[in-house]
């Protein structure tokens, strides 16, 4: 999967031609989307300003879901488009074109900070009205800045994907080399036209200060900057979720697997936040009755030691025994002897789903001073 090539679409789609709209979408897969989307708008994620939205407004670009599309949707503005779009640009009565450089942009604000892997700037639906070309930039600033902060002078932009040419009803991917924490984005479209949504993949960093300020707080939350590294199985949705705020909107806000017919068991393996003093673990399997997990175990291990989480004999340790789950309820568990560790393993027993994991600790010194120089 990390081998996979980023293909380049450029120019417009063929008009809808009726029937699935997406029949001849252009994507392919990409080698970053297995990381969570930091612009999520389930995190917090917000498109702050944009300079024009006159035919679909600026915070579509940050639904989770896929962009839809009804051919016989029209309002008193024209087609109504599920993504951002911004009237056409025109140039002078002298020259009816714009001029090279014009552009429109959106400030998007991201639901988590953190360093920026990939990003897709997906025109699904937009055939010959979408974006010549596009750049995003991005800066790190503390605090809730607004617009009139975010567009001041003296402001570091650093430029994650340069001016590029994109392709109408399609998923354009560009991987980021060497990004350093992120907290808002620019995005330009030139001249004008229409995006559908902006994903965009990376490892979260949360703001060392504010979780030393808390104390003890979850280290597994993917809003405090815990991630899934690998799982036995996404056969019917991502582990991902597990981690996501707040309890489950349904069955398929969790993580579940296919079912077993050998003798094994699922598990996940997360990295926390940083190096960091266990205390407790909450197990929810909210919404899920007839398909939760029939028994989970949990076990911690410290990377500071040069251990490699990949590894199952690398000194992992037992820090809750398998221990029966009830269907769609929240199970907690102390954990004596407050364990140290960088990375848990979550088994279920035999297969089955998961809703949310919670962790809840505090940091070490070792992890907070790790967490500080990941900062901006």
């Amino acid at each position: 999967m990390h081998d996979t090539a980023i293909p380049s679409f450029t120019g417009a789609a063929r008009p809808y031609p009726g029937g699935d709209p997406y029949a001849d979408y252009r994507g392919a897969p990409l080698p970053f989307t297995h990381l969570p989307d930091l612009a999520d708008r389930r995190l917090g994620a917000s498109v702050l300003a944009a300079s024009d939205e006159f035919f679909a407004d600026r915070e579509h670009l940050l639904d989770p879901a896929a962009p839809r599309f009804d051919p016989e949707l029209f309002g008193h503005k024209g087609k109504v488009m599920d993504g951002w779009e911004t009237r056409r640009r025109r140039g002078t009565h002298a020259a009816p074109h714009p001029a090279d450089d014009e552009h429109d942009w959106a400030l998007v604000r991201l639901g988590v900070p953190g360093t920026v892997r990939g990003i897709v700037v997906d025109t699904a639906h937009f055939r010959g009205n979408h974006p010549q070309s596009v750049s995003v930039e991005a800066t790190c600033l503390p605090g809730t800045p607004g617009p009139a902060d975010l567009l001041a002078d003296g402001v570091p932009w650093t430029v994650l994907v340069p001016r590029t040419p994109v392709g109408g009803h399609a998923a354009n991917g560009f991987a980021v080399e060497g990004s350093s924490r992120v907290t808002h984005l620019r995005l330009r479209q030139y001249p004008d036209g229409g995006i559908a949504r902006l994903r965009v993949h990376g490892e979260p960093l949360p703001d060392p200060g504010w979780l030393a300020l808390l104390g003890t707080f979850d280290l597994a939350a993917l809003e405090h900057g815990g991630q899934v590294e690998d799982a036995s199985d996404r056969f019917y949705s991502s582990p991902l979720n597990t981690i996501r705020p707040g309890r489950p909107h349904g069955m398929h806000d969790a993580w579940e697997t296919r079912r077993r017919r050998d003798r094994g068991h699922d598990w996940v393996r997360y990295r926390l936040c940083a190096h960091a003093a266990l205390r407790a673990v909450e197990i929810d399997t909210g919404c899920l009755k007839g398909n939760a997990a029939g028994w989970a175990a949990l076990s911690v291990l410290d990377t500071t030691t040069g251990a490699d989480p990949a590894d199952p004999a690398a000194g992992w340790r037992e820090i809750l025994p398998r221990t029966p789950l009830q269907p769609d309820a929240v199970h907690r568990f102390p954990l004596p002897g407050v364990p140290q560790g960088t990375h848990v393993r979550l088994e279920i027993h035999p297969d089955g789903g998961i809703a949310r994991l919670r962790v809840h600790g505090s940091l070490t010194e070792t992890g907070a001073r790790d967490l500080k120089a990941r900062g901006c």
